[in-house]
């Protein structure tokens, strides 16, 4: 019996099948104000920060010297360095954006929901679950030249993102340049991306009874942690068990405040405690039929995946390093990183279904780095097959299989997850970021 293996191609193809020349000029002609097509034209632009993402090399000056000659993956773009800065500093990320945008549509289209597969059995009226969740970027390094001599924390910018937790991808990721831009306001932005019916997941942030007003008019579904600031009027109570050796309560209520011109919503309010251990969970799905409370707070501890896409994207694909310090190319950096993450995730949902486990038996930390070295071999293995062909003009060379090459696969058990650690170790947080200033800003300061 042969080893079970792991594809590292999956995610290359993947990229390359969906981002194409074809749809990143369509994203040009939608986007476009008065930008004009240069020698790095978007596909350019956005097949170099991939390349980057999965390089991770030293600096840009040196990614951009690789491009010029077409070695490393990098496109082959016959320009000086400064034309990339210069270019990277007019292309508005946004493109990069709405090149995000497209990517995962085209991706998505044919591929069903494998995460999470007891939850979408014990709710199937909620055909969609999104995650909402925001989060800073972490500091810019100091080694940017232009950081040299500044001594205050500086943030890139933070992100919004609406994690789609049945497919395991990202669906919307938005970049603000104000690393303190509301959360709440950035949401209402996106409604109109949500499709009707969507369960959204929500932390306390985004616990408001107005908002929950909206959310109902648009025939969304939300599910938020209360926060102590809503005022709660205890209407009705629907039930009380015994539930994971705590107890669980569901209650009808009236949220917000009797002022005028602010209508109270009627919602669910789900709590469980244990001892000192307390859950409180505000809904507008008023039916306990279509939410049971015991599901609602075994979907909301799944909130957390979210989370972990962060530290994925952070610690995973680098994106805790910046390499040039101004907004669009962060942006771009970011937009890029998301492409690479979105397409691992559908890789990997690929791989378990093939080897019939869970999606969630993989480990994006161990997947990442052996596809980002096999996409180093798989472009050199090539390079070389070329070269021996243009050497040989007058001799017919068969291209290898290049899946059946070492470099191609690894063995399921090198990126299987491995269960938790108690005694892990945790993340340090820097306390000079609670004073910190956006770049942005900085940058606009500068300059004045």
């Amino acid at each position: 019996m042969g080893e079970t293996r792991v594809d590292l191609l999956g995610p290359i193809r993947i990229i390359h099948e969906h981002l194409t020349q074809a749809l990143c000029e369509e994203v040009f002609d939608e986007r476009r104000i008065s930008e004009r097509r240069r020698v790095w034209t978007l596909h350019a632009m956005a097949q170099f920060w991939l390349a980057v993402i999965l390089r991770a090399p030293p600096s840009l000056r040196q990614a951009l010297d690789e491009a010029r000659h077409g070695t490393g993956g990098y496109p082959l773009v016959r320009t000086a360095p400064e034309s990339f800065f210069e270019r990277a500093q007019g292309m508005r990320w946004k493109f990069f954006a709405g090149l995000l945008d497209a990517f995962t549509a085209g991706v998505l289209a044919d591929l069903e929901p494998t995460f999470e597969d007891d939850m979408r059995r014990a709710l199937p009226a909620f055909p969609e679950v999104w995650v909402v969740d925001g989060s800073r970027l972490d500091a810019v390094a100091h080694r940017l030249k232009v950081l040299w001599d500044e001594r205050t924390v500086v943030l890139p910018g933070s992100l919004l993102v609406l994690y789609d937790l049945y497919r395991g991808v990202p669906r919307r990721v938005r970049f603000a340049e104000d690393a303190c831009a509301a959360e709440v306001p950035a949401l209402r932005g996106e409604l109109d991306l949500v499709p009707a019916g969507t369960l959204l997941l929500c932390d306390r942030a985004y616990c408001s009874h107005r908002l929950f007003g909206d959310l109902t008019q648009r025939g969304i579904w939300a599910l938020a942690r209360c926060t102590q600031a809503i005022r709660i009027e205890t209407r009705s109570e629907l039930g009380r068990a015994d539930h994971d050796a705590g107890v669980l309560r569901d209650t009808l209520v009236l949220a917000g405040t009797k002022q005028r011109g602010c209508e109270r919503r009627q919602l669910r309010l789900i709590e469980w405690t244990k001892g000192k251990k307390a859950l409180r969970l505000l809904t507008n799905v008023l039916d306990p039929q279509k939410l049971p409370a015991a599901a609602a707070v075994e979907l909301y501890r799944r909130r957390w995946k979210v989370e972990r896409m962060f530290y994925d994207l952070k610690e995973v694909l680098d994106l805790h390093r910046f390499y040039a310090a101004n907004v669009n190319a962060v942006g771009m950096q970011v937009h890029a990183a998301a492409i690479v993450y979105v397409a691992l995730r559908v890789a990997q949902a690929r791989v378990a279904k093939s080897v019939e486990l869970r999606p969630e038996q993989l480990s994006v930390k161990k997947l990442f780095p052996r596809v980002a070295d096999a996409s180093n071999a798989f472009v050199n293995a090539q390079r070389g097959f070329h070269a021996t062909r243009k050497a040989n003009p007058r001799v017919k060379l068969v291209e290898p299989d290049w899946d059946e090459e070492p470099f191609a696969w690894v063995p399921l058990d090198s990126v299987l997850l491995e269960p938790r650690n108690a005694k892990r170790r945790r993340r340090r947080r820097c306390p000079a970021q609670r004073r910190y200033e956006s770049l942005h800003r900085f940058t606009r300061r500068r300059r004045h």
